[in-house]
């Protein structure tokens, strides 16, 4: 009896310490997955000559506040695209900055100590200004928080923030002449000249508040009677000793207001070694009034540490709606790092009580709920060009209700100004590159089955977008549709200029609208709208007037009809924006098959494996640090024409290829280093490069942007062992791979829930539902894998 009894005590004990460490490494395994979400972004990745939007880590996913260190914002934007902002390789940080949209940047922030100096210096000489030199170990950035120290002064600075507050806490040494600093009134980042400013201070509240008006460039371009307003308010956790305001390097003792360019303002203190002073900063592109009520209900009771937990959490949850198992740290790194941005650009703007600013410079209000909630977020954008081949089908996948706001936002514009626009700064047309692609982002979230919004509105704006000429305001872009419709190409005039005779652009411009037009076409047909439908299928067909069927090129053609002669197919900028004739011949989306039968299948896939071949060699894009590095060759994964190409594969006899070339390019023009992020200092345009390593890392991509009347994503090859993804229908995708590895990346089979799948493509829909993805991946291609074409 007593031996049983040691034997079941003895086996009891196992049991219970087995059961005790498999639970001990479940709940290990369970917080490294959430800690490691948040382990694998690097923030600093790409920073190397990045754009003033991109580095903000001080934010939360689509939000207003978007805060982070400034190493040359302060040097202004000539012609409001140029890389400018924060730069890793810069040593020195002039302050911190509140508001990082395209065109639109304000409030520059820092601490002091020592003699008061009210501008900021330059990075040849930070002593004769307010900037700090900082070292890199003493600096820290992670999705919604950022920390560093400011070495000239010994202060270390944190940041976070929520929705639309940012917050600040400076750490201070012992000092009597301690300083906080509000650069309010001076150009920052991509914001243009400032008009007029202001800012004071309030004793009874503490609080210091104050807007700016700027005149960003391509506001000047697109919109030049517009103007962008930015107001805040913030409170301050310690009363001052002095308060004074100054205009550059004029400084105004004891007084507490001041206003126009260059209007700035100080706090004075005596601070003891390790104090913290707390600052909470509220944003509105409305009213100061807006800004302290978005301060009163988002930040009210947060101190600093709260809002950092708060912020760290948002992420957590968001990045973790997609879950990669995987053994690659470099890739996974890559992942979230993308998946970052992609949720990090084109932010909030409307505020608390749904106010929004329209177009025409009034206050917009977006309608209540009966509890007073918004029934959508107003949102900044830059443009849409190219966003439908990243950007969108994610938002499609995992973040449908934001793609519906987004809409919401275009729709709001549309009804205030008559017009869409491909980028909005607070509802002013920065329509980027003078196209315009919002009829296609909207046509995908109709076919998408994203749909809370007014259809009948939404497909009036699509379709006078492909089709409304006359008196076509500039804003709106498309000033050569004219031609389009009527000519069934645009003229080709030497230049960077596009109007009613034609454009520099001409031939790009003339796919694009192509595109564009099949997109709203289908769209139409999928409302019964059978006249509009054959109209917009007729223009779609329109880049066969710029196909040379001599050269197998597309190329700029005159007013007379003729081809340009001489013609160099790598020339950039001659007929193509921000590429050549070697990338947008391959510019019909629309219509894949039919450019293949144009070019004859044997030469088109030969042709297009020649170029990635030759493009490996130059990582796909160019190793120069400059954004436009890629439009002279080949190929170009840096720039938004090229981002289809190596996927339509998928319509040819060698789709294998696909799956070699976009792990590649996944492998090697993607980076995770300062320099070598997003290739060497590309223009990677709020989330659009990250989105599309998220979409093409996952073996999903789809060539026409989601825009047929039953959507589907083409397959490619998977870089992960296993995905799970919650998709925005309240269902789970999984993608598992076998035999996967940095040399096995062709599909040998697959499996969609338990049965064989041989198609190209997975229907949208199926993903909605929910779906188990298997695919087992080999070092040789499957050639008799996919069904072949009909």
């Amino acid at each position: 009896m007593k031996k049983y009894i040691i034997l079941t005590l003895s086996l009891f004990l196992m049991y219970s310490c087995q059961t005790k460490k498999e639970d001990i490494v479940k709940k290990k395994q369970n917080t490294e997955t959430d800690l490691n979400v948040l382990s694998y972004v690097d923030p600093n990745i790409g920073t190397a000559h990045s754009r003033w939007f991109f580095y903000t880590p001080a934010a939360v996913p689509f939000g207003m506040a978007k805060l982070g260190p400034s190493t040359n914002g302060s040097y202004g934007n000539e012609q409001g695209w140029e890389a400018v902002g924060y730069d890793e390789r810069h040593q020195s940080i002039e302050g911190f900055a509140g508001l990082h949209e395209f065109q639109v940047g304000g409030f520059l922030f820092t601490a002091t100590t020592g003699e008061l100096q009210t501008t900021p210096g330059s990075l040849e000489q930070p002593d004769q200004g307010y900037r700090s030199r900082f070292d890199k170990k003493d600096e820290h950035a992670e999705p919604g928080y950022y920390s560093v120290v400011l070495k000239d002064y010994n202060i270390k600075a944190e940041l976070t923030a929520t929705k639309r507050v940012g917050f600040l806490k400076y750490t201070f040494p012992e000092s009597e002449k301690a300083h906080l600093i509000f650069d309010i009134g001076n150009q920052l980042g991509e914001s243009g000249a400032v008009k007029d400013a202001s800012v004071w201070f309030n004793k009874d509240e503490n609080s210091i508040e104050g807007w700016v008006i700027t005149y960003p460039e391509y506001v000047k371009k697109y919109q030049p009677d517009g103007e962008v307003r930015m107001y805040f308010s913030a409170v301050v956790s310690k009363e001052p000793s002095a308060v004074g305001t100054f205009k550059k390097e004029n400084t105004f003792t004891e007084s507490t207001s001041i206003e126009g360019e260059g209007a700035g303002l100080y706090l004075e203190y005596s601070t003891k070694a390790d104090e913290t002073i707390e600052l909470k900063t509220a944003f509105s592109y409305t009213s100061v009034e807006n800004a302290r009520l978005n301060l009163k209900e988002e930040a009210e009771t947060l101190n600093f540490n709260q809002a950092k937990q708060q912020a760290e959490e948002v992420w957590k949850e968001e990045l973790g709606k997609i879950r990669i198992t995987d053994s690659s740290v470099a890739n996974k790194t890559k992942f979230y790092t993308g998946l970052y941005h992609a949720l990090l650009g084109r932010g909030l703007a409307s505020d608390v009580n749904g106010a929004f600013p329209e177009n025409d410079g009034t206050i917009g209000q977006i309608p209540l709920s009966e509890e007073g909630v918004p029934a959508y977020n107003f949102y900044n954008t830059d443009s849409v060009w190219g966003a439908f081949w990243n950007l969108t089908q994610l938002w499609t996948l995992v973040w449908p209700e934001y793609y519906n706001d987004f809409i919401q936002t275009h729709l709001a514009v549309y009804k205030n100004s008559g017009w869409t626009s491909d980028g909005l700064a607070n509802s002013k047309f920065v329509s980027g590159v003078g196209t315009n692609f919002v009829g296609l982002v909207i046509a995908s979230a109709y076919q998408a089955g994203i749909r809370d919004y007014d259809v009948e509105l939404a497909f009036k704006a699509a379709y006078e977008n492909e089709t409304r000429y006359k008196n076509r305001n500039e804003g709106a872009g498309k000033t050569d549709l004219g031609q389009f419709i009527n000519q069934g190409y645009i003229s080709y005039v030497p230049g960077w200029d596009t109007n009613a005779q034609g454009s520099g652009f001409s031939v790009s411009h003339t796919l694009e609208y192509s595109f564009s037009s099949y997109t709203v076409a289908q769209f139409a047909k999928s409302l019964g709208k059978e006249k509009e439908y054959k109209e917009l299928m007729e223009l779609s067909d329109n880049w066969r007037n710029v196909y040379d069927k001599e050269t197998d090129f597309v190329r700029p053609r005159l007013a007379s009809g003729k081809f340009l002669e001489p013609f160099d197919p790598f020339a950039p900028w001659a007929g193509f924006q921000e590429g050549n004739a070697w990338q947008y011949t391959f510019y019909v989306p629309h219509q894949p098959r039919a450019l293949v039968s144009q070019m004859g299948e044997e030469k088109f896939v030969s042709r297009l494996d020649s170029i990635f071949t030759v493009s490996e060699k130059t990582k796909f894009g160019g190793e120069e640090i400059d954004a436009f590095a890629g439009v002279k060759y080949l190929y170009n994964q840096g720039n938004q024409p090229s981002l289809h190409i190596a996927w339509l594969f998928n319509f040819t006899d060698h789709p294998w290829l696909t799956q070699k070339w976009v792990r590649r390019i996944c492998d090697e023009f993607y980076g995770t280093e300062g320099i070598h992020g997003y290739g060497y200092g590309q223009d990677e345009d709020q989330g659009q490069l990250g989105a599309w390593y998220v979409m093409s890392s996952l073996g999903l991509f789809d060539v026409k942007g989601l825009t047929e009347a039953e959507p589907s994503f083409q397959i490619g090859s998977p870089i992960f062992d296993k995905v799970e993804i919650d998709n925005g229908y309240g269902n789970t995708i999984t993608i598992e791979t076998q035999n996967n590895g940095p040399s096995n990346y062709y599909v040998q089979s697959m499996e969609i829930s338990g049965k064989p799948h041989t198609d190209r493509s997975i229907d949208l829909s199926t993903l909605k539902a929910g779906v188990d993805l298997k695919l087992i991946l080999g070092d040789q291609p499957n050639k008799d894998l996919f069904d072949p074409w009909k």
